[in-house]
C-alpha cells in the first residue's frame, strides 16, 4: 500500500499517550496535580476530552455550544494554558480530543448562539450555513422535537424579544409578537415538538439518533475556520500538540476536511481519527494523519487470546438457550430495524433525494454495506454491484444509486453519513446488546461472529502498522468501550472453557447470559450490586427486545435486578485456580503486547493497574490513580497482587518507550517450537527488544502445560527487563521464562 503518511508525521509525536475524562469534578487543575504521577509513569501526552464550551454539567463535552471558548467549568483557557504548563514542566504534552461533526441542541437553545440566531431569523442568517437542515423537508421550518409531549399553542407566551413554553425558551420571529397562538408557532422559523416525532419528521442531520447534537457543516471553509479557530491557536501557541477528531465517518468529505486541518495547524501536530476499521478494510493512504485511535488493534489484541473453537461452541450453547438467529442474521435485523425506525427520517430524506422508484435500492444496500461508509473519490460507490448481490438489489437498481451518488454529491455524502451512522446505532449499540454467547467480542471495533485472531492473523496486522501507520494510536480501554480490558481478560477466558458458564436461568434467557459474563467480568467490585444492575438496564435497553430507551416495560425492568443477583451464581468461576490463572494471563498479555506492539498506545485514566469497569457512565467514574503502589514499587517492593503486578509491568514499558524510543521500531514475528508451540505469541521490535506472552492458558493448564517448548532467540546475551539477573541465549525454555509470570519482555545486552 502507497501512503504518503511519513511526509506527515510530526515531529513531536507521542511516545505514548494517558485519557482523562475531564468534567466538573475533574478539571484542569485536577488534572494538573495528577502530572507528577503521569510523568512517573511514564507517559509523554495527556489526551484530554472534550474543553471548548459545552452543556452545563456535561459529564463528556461532546455537546459543543460555543467553539471560541474553553470550558469554564473545567477551568477556562487560563486554567488550561496552566495545565499545559505544569504538564511541560514535567516533560510531557498534551492531545485534544476535538468534535467537529455536531454541536449540541442545548436547554437552554440560546447557549448555542449560532443555532439560536439560525432560529430566529431562518434560512437568511448568516448562521444557516453552519447546520445541515432540509428548510423544504421542514415546510420552511426547523423540527426541534424538545417538548415532553403534543405541543398545545395555547402553552406559548411572548416575553420582550422571546417566546417561552414553561421553562424552555425559544428565540422570536421578528414582528410576530402579536398573532394569535396559532399563527405565532406557524410563523416562527421552527416547529416546536414533542421529542418522539424525531424520528419520522426530524430536518436536520444529527449525531446517530440523537436529536440533541445538531450536525455541523465543517465542509463549508468559512464554518471550519469558524469552529476550529481556538483549537488552531491553541495548536500554534504550543499549548497542544496533538489532536484526536472525534467520529470522523460523520463529516460529509473526511479527506478534505482533515487535508484542511492539516494545513491549518501544520506538519507538527500529531493527528488520529476515530475511525471503526472493518476487519478486511484500511484506513485510505491519502488521508494526511498518523492513523486511527486504535480500535482496529484492539479487536486484534482481544482476538488473539479468544479461543476459536470455544467461542464456536458458546454460539451454539447461546442459541439453543434462547433461540436467537446467528450473528449475520442478528446484525442485518438490527440494522433494518434501526434503520426503519429510528433512522426513519434519514432514509425518508435519502430516499426523495434518490429520485421515484430507488427507494428500496438505497434502503437494501445501506442494510447491507460492509464497512461503516463509502467515501468521496474512492471506489466505494463503484463496489455497489457487489454490495447489490448481498442485499437482493439488482444490478440495474445499484447503477441507479450510483450514478446518482456520481451527479449528486450532496446526496452522496448523506449516502455515506446516514450509513455511518446505522453501522454505529445497529451494531454497537443494537446488535452487540443482542448477541451474547461471549460479551468480550461485542466491543467497538469487533466482529462478534469471527471474534477469534490467530497468531499469523495478529503478526500480519502488526506488520502492516509498522509498515504503513507506525504512529498510529492503539487502545485496549477507552471511555467508550462497552467493557474495559480487564473485564474482557476475564470473560474471554469462557472461549477456553464454555462449561464454565453453567447455565444461566430466568424468564429471559438472553439476559440472563448477559447478567453471568457481566458478573464473570466484573468480579468483586465495591458498589457492585448498583453497577451490575444499571449495566444490565442499560444492556436491557439498548437490545430492545423487552424494552427500550424510548418504550420502557416498567415490570420488565423491575426485574433487571433479579438477573443481577442471579448472575452472580454459582460463585465466581475466577475463584477456581486455572480460570483465575487464565485471566491474569490474559490482562498481562494483553497488557505487553499492547505496549509493545507497533502504534501509539494509550492507557485509559487508571488503567494503569488493574481496571474494571462496565459500560458508560460506569467506565467515566472519577479516576483513581495509584500513586502510593507506584512508590511502593519504585522502592523494591514486590508486587502483592495482580493489580500491582500490571502496574509494574505498565510503568516498566511506558518507560522504557520514553527512555528508549529507538528500540520500538520494526516487527519480526518469533515462532516458539514444542508440543505447545501454539500457545506463545511472540516478537521481536528493534535488534534488542523482544516481546513475548502466554495465549489461551487455560487450555494449555488442560493439555500437559509447556513441557518441552522453547523459545529460539535472535543472536546475543537476552535479559529479563523485569528480572534482569538471568541471562538467556540461543533459547530458552518457556517454563523457565515464564517461571513468575506468563509474560516476558527481553531486552539485548549491548
Amino acid at each position: 500500500m502507497e501512503s504518503d503518511v511519513p511526509a506527515v508525521v510530526p515531529p513531536g509525536t507521542p511516545r505514548s499517550t494517558y485519557r482523562l475524562q475531564l468534567r466538573a469534578g475533574f478539571d484542569f487543575a485536577a488534572a494538573g496535580a495528577a502530572v507528577p504521577h503521569l510523568a512517573s509513569l511514564g507517559v509523554s501526552h495527556l489526551h484530554l476530552s472534550p474543553v471548548l464550551e459545552a452543556v452545563p454539567g456535561s459529564a463528556h463535552g461532546y455537546d459543543v455550544t460555543d467553539h471560541t471558548r474553553v470550558r469554564t467549568e473545567l477551568g477556562g483557557e487560563a486554567g488550561l494554558r496552566a495545565l499545559a504548563a505544569t504538564a511541560r514542566a514535567h516533560g510531557l504534552g498534551l492531545v485534544l480530543d476535538i468534535v467537529p461533526n455536531h454541536m449540541a441542541v442545548p436547554s437552554p437553545l440560546r447557549l448555542n448562539r449560532p443555532l439560536w440566531e439560525v432560529l430566529r431569523e431562518g434560512p437568511d442568517s448568516p448562521y444557516a450555513r453552519w447546520f445541515d437542515i432540509d428548510w423544504e423537508a421542514g415546510g420552511g421550518q426547523v423540527l426541534l422535537p424538545v417538548l415532553a409531549g403534543p405541543p398545545d399553542p395555547a402553552a406559548f407566551t411572548v416575553d420582550g424579544g422571546v417566546l417561552r413554553h414553561g421553562e424552555q425558551e425559544f428565540p422570536l420571529r421578528e414582528g410576530t409578537a402579536g398573532l394569535d397562538p396559532a399563527g405565532l408557532l406557524a410563523a416562527q422559523w421552527y416547529r416546536p415538538a414533542w421529542w418522539r416525532e424525531a424520528r419520522t419528521a426530524l430536518n436536520y442531520r444529527r449525531f446517530f439518533t440523537i436529536s440533541d447534537l445538531i450536525g455541523v457543516r465543517v465542509e463549508d471553509p468559512e464554518v471550519f475556520a469558524a469552529t476550529h479557530a481556538k483549537v488552531v491557536e491553541l495548536v500554534h501557541g504550543g499549548v497542544v500538540q496533538g489532536l484526536r477528531i472525534d467520529h470522523v465517518d460523520g463529516l460529509a468529505d473526511p479527506e478534505e476536511y482533515l487535508r484542511r486541518l492539516r494545513a491549518a495547524v501544520g506538519d507538527g501536530c500529531w493527528i488520529v481519527v476515530e475511525k471503526i476499521l472493518a476487519r478486511s478494510e484500511r484506513l485510505p493512504p491519502t488521508w494526511p494523519v498518523a492513523g486511527t485511535t486504535g480500535y482496529d488493534a484492539l479487536y486484534r489484541l482481544d482476538g488473539v487470546f479468544t479461543d476459536p473453537v470455544g467461542a464456536a461452541e458458546l454460539a451454539r450453547r447461546y442459541r439453543e438457550a434462547t433461540g436467537a438467529a446467528d450473528w449475520p442474521r442478528t446484525a442485518e435485523r438490527s440494522a433494518r430495524e434501526v434503520l426503519t425506525e429510528d433512522l426513519a427520517a434519514e432514509l425518508a430524506a435519502l430516499e426523495r433525494r434518490a429520485g421515484p422508484g430507488a427507494a428500496r435500492a438505497v434502503r437494501e444496500l445501506l442494510i447491507a454495506y460492509p464497512a461503516y461508509r463509502p467515501y468521496p473519490g474512492t471506489d466505494g460507490f463503484a463496489g455497489l454491484a457487489a454490495v447489490a448481490r448481498a442485499a437482493g438489489v439488482s444490478a440495474e437498481e445499484a447503477d441507479a444509486v450510483r450514478e446518482r451518488a456520481r451527479q449528486d454529491p450532496a446526496f452522496a455524502a448523506r449516502f455515506a453519513q446516514t450509513s455511518a451512522a446505522l453501522r454505529a446505532k445497529s451494531l454497537e449499540d443494537r446488535a452487540f446488546y443482542r448477541w451474547a454467547p461471549l460479551l468480550s467480542a461485542t466491543e467497538v471495533g469487533g466482529d462478534p461472529g469471527r471474534p477469534a485472531v490467530s497468531v499469523e492473523e495478529f503478526h500480519a496486522y502488526c506488520a502492516e502498522l509498522e509498515r504503513d501507520w507506525p504512529h498510529s494510536g492503539t487502545v485496549l480501554s477507552t471511555h467508550d468501550t462497552k467493557r474495559s480490558a480487564d473485564v474482557r481478560a476475564r470473560i474471554s477466558v469462557l472461549s477456553q472453557a464454555p462449561e464454565l458458564m453453567g447455565r444461566p436461568a430466568g424468564p429471559d434467557p438472553q439476559l440472563a447470559w448477559v447478567a453471568r459474563q457481566t458478573a464473570l467480568g466484573l468480579g468483586q467490585v465495591p458498589e457492585r450490586a448498583e453497577r451490575l444492575g444499571a449495566a444490565l438496564l442499560k444492556a436491557a435497553r439498548e437490545a430492545a427486545l423487552r424494552t427500550s430507551w424510548t418504550d420502557q416495560d416498567e415490570e420488565y425492568e423491575a426485574a433487571v435486578g433479579q438477573y443481577a443477583e442471579e448472575g452472580r451464581q454459582p460463585a465466581d468461576f475466577h475463584e477456581e485456580a486455572g480460570a483465575a490463572e487464565a485471566a491474569r494471563a490474559n490482562l498481562l498479555g494483553m497488557t505487553l503486547l499492547h505496549l509493545v506492539m507497533p502504534g501509539i498506545p494509550e492507557v485509559y485514566q487508571g488503567a494503569e493497574t488493574e481496571y474494571r469497569a462496565l459500560v458508560d457512565p460506569d467506565n467515566r467514574r472519577p479516576a483513581r490513580f495509584p500513586r502510593e503502589a507506584l512508590a511502593r514499587l519504585d522502592a523494591g517492593a514486590r508486587p502483592r497482587d495482580q493489580a500491582e503486578e500490571k502496574l509494574a509491568l505498565t510503568a516498566a514499558l511506558l518507560r522504557l518507550r520514553r527512555d528508549r524510543p529507538e528500540l520500538f521500531t520494526g516487527y519480526t514475528p518469533l515462532a516458539a517450537r514444542g508440543p505447545a508451540a501454539g500457545h506463545c505469541v511472540a516478537f521481536r521490535r528493534s535488534a534488542g527488544l523482544l516481546a513475548v506472552a502466554t495465549r489461551l492458558a487455560y487450555r494449555l493448564a488442560g493439555t500437559g502445560g509447556w513441557r518441552d517448548t522453547a523459545l529460539p532467540l535472535p543472536p546475543g546475551r537476552w535479559r529479563s527487563l523485569l528480572a534482569p539477573h538471568v541471562p538467556y541465549e540461543g533459547e530458552v525454555l518457556l517454563t523457565e521464562l515464564f517461571a513468575d509470570r506468563p509474560v516476558g519482555l527481553l531486552l539485548r545486552d549491548g
